[in-house]
């Protein structure tokens, strides 16, 4: 058993920056990819971001490359998204979730998910 949990969601105007962290614990060495995810009000959950635990090898979604980056300390377990030029569609509850055999933004391929974390971007 894996367990994520998140933090660092809030509030920010459009144009700021946060940072969410996502802390893994139980059988952390098992994973093989840590993923991001958020979904909005009446949307589908979306994948943001993910990144290999071995190695760091991520992708990102189009709509958020070139200003989120996400990025891991394998000694802390933990990872980490960094948030730069947000806008009001950004706003959504973030997820983090952990793969076990690969590295997709595909939700359905994740086994173990946190309980999020919301993020709202707003005048």
């Amino acid at each position: 058993q894996v367990q994520l949990v998140e933090s660092g969601g809030g509030w920010v105007q459009p144009g700021g920056s946060l940072r969410l962290s996502c802390a893994a614990s139980g059988s952390s060495m098992d994973l093989y990819a840590i993923g991001w995810f958020r979904q909005a009000p009446g949307k589908e959950r979306e994948g943001v971001a993910c990144i290999k635990k071995s190695d760091g090898m991520t992708y990102y979604a189009d709509s958020v490359k070139g200003r989120f980056t996400i990025s891991r300390d394998n000694a802390k377990n933990t990872v980490y998204l960094q948030m730069n030029a947000l806008k009001p569609e950004d706003t959504a509850v973030y997820y983090c979730a952990a793969d076990l055999f690969r590295l997709s933004l595909a939700p359905e391929n994740y086994v173990y998910w946190g309980q999020g974390t919301q993020v709202t971007v707003s005048l």
